[in-house]
């Protein structure tokens, strides 16, 4: 068979499978990149294809949150929520939002809803309302204010790693449309849950008696924690001065926190997310091949033709569609096979904008359904753990309405600044 058509096949069953969740993910993309390494590349060349900058920021990113989860900050961050909140379920839910927004900026957003989706679900408990509204709004935020850094989601990892762009111009370019479109995003959040956070007798919940003082179990690995934090931000907003990639920069803090706090090495890489890992392992090995067959350059030139090599059109394309397949296919996968894509077009229309396009796009894409990103589906898993589902259709009427008031504000961002 020609080399165009398996590996365009191989990659439309590989993406099949994912979207159907008839097989978990990894393991579909897993096949995929062996059934490419079988019929389509050398091994050699697919395992080259992996990017390790992209692996290794996740894996020690991942280890210096779950370092910090063992110290209970996020237990107590929530339960100040509920205090500020004043008990009132809406107000706590727009602390809770943009404390799910900073921190997917400043460690990722899956990594972040792991965290506070079960600290959710004690405090909906207390509050005595169901957690549905806050995981959904929660999942919404962390998709907003991740696209605001390097760091934040992983497509943004991709595309840093793909486009040369460092964390300092990703937070410049990125960070200001992240802002204005959270803030957006907290006034619809009224209109979509205010209705679903009635309590039916305030005066049962006891506010005062919240005690959050007994909530930091290890003050000491806390403050360790916090200094390594910080100093691996400071890293990231300064890697291009010191010539280091993030990569290095977040597994030197991770290992520094390790050695620092006594931390059981096999306690801190046993709670890494390895199915996320490997199942990027499979996608890069995937992608790699249709690009080798020219098949990532037949679509360039058709998106070319389709625009005119014009920039505003391209430049619309990509986020519209970018964020509609993502939230169809999944945002990681979708950046992975779009990269190539922008690289070609870069080639007739150089610059930064089409790759921001791409982000907008791509992140944003993530709220559109609850298979849109991983976060999503992190945060669905453990509601469902819980005895509260969140069904497809429900989280969709939030999430349609959301992603297309932020596109239209991101469409006039790109057009203001860089068209």
């Amino acid at each position: 068979m020609d080399p165009l058509w398996l590996a365009g096949s191989i990659f439309l069953l590989t993406y099949a499978l994912i979207v159907s969740e008839k097989i978990h993910r990894t393991i579909s993309a897993l096949l995929g990149g062996l059934a490419m390494i079988l019929f389509v590349l050398p091994q050699e060349q697919a395992f080259h294809s992996i990017d390790w900058n992209v692996i290794f920021l996740l894996a020690g990113m991942m280890i210096i949150a779950n370092v910090l989860k063992e110290t209970g900050v996020f237990q107590w961050i929530a339960l100040k929520a509920v205090r500020l909140g004043k008990g009132d379920p809406f107000q706590v839910l727009i602390l809770l939002s943009l404390i799910t927004a900073v921190s997917s900026a400043l460690l990722d957003n899956v990594t972040t809803v792991i965290l506070i989706a079960p600290v959710t679900l004690f405090v909906a408990s207390t509050l005595r309302v169901s957690p549905i509204p806050f995981l959904i709004a929660e999942i919404l935020a962390s998709n907003i204010g991740g696209m605001a850094t390097l760091i934040g989601d992983p497509p943004n990892i991709l595309i840093g790693s793909a486009a040369g762009i460092d964390f300092v111009t990703f937070l410049v370019n990125m960070g200001p449309i992240s802002l204005i479109i959270l803030l957006a995003f907290l006034v619809l959040a009224r209109f979509l849950f205010k209705k679903e956070l009635t309590v039916q007798d305030k005066s049962s919940i006891d506010i005062a008696g919240l005690d959050t003082s007994s909530l930091i179990t290890d003050p000491v690995l806390l403050r360790k924690s916090l200094i390594i934090t910080t100093g691996v931000i400071v890293g990231f907003l300064l890697h291009s001065a010191l010539h280091l990639e993030p990569a290095t920069i977040a597994l030197t803090g991770a290992t520094l926190l390790m050695l620092w706090s006594k931390t059981d090495p096999h306690h801190a890489l046993r709670d890494i997310e390895w199915t996320t890992l490997f199942f990027f392992f499979g996608l890069f090995i995937t992608v790699e091949a249709v690009v080798e067959v020219g098949l990532i350059e037949i679509i360039a030139d058709a998106a070319l033709r389709l625009t005119g090599g014009d920039m505003t059109l391209t430049s619309m394309l990509l986020i519209w569609f970018s964020a509609f397949a993502s939230g169809i296919v999944d945002n990681i996968p979708y950046t992975a096979t779009m990269i190539p894509i922008v690289e070609n077009l870069t080639q007739a229309m150089p610059g930064k904008t089409l790759w921001w396009s791409l982000a907008l796009g791509a992140d944003l894409g993530g709220n559109l359904t609850l298979v849109g990103a991983a976060a999503n589906v992190v945060v669905a898993s453990l509601a469902e753990k819980s005895g509260h589902p969140i069904s497809f259709g429900r989280f969709l009427k939030y999430g349609v309405i959301t992603t297309v008031m932020s596109l239209i504000i991101a469409s006039g961002y790109v057009w203001l600044v860089y068209l």
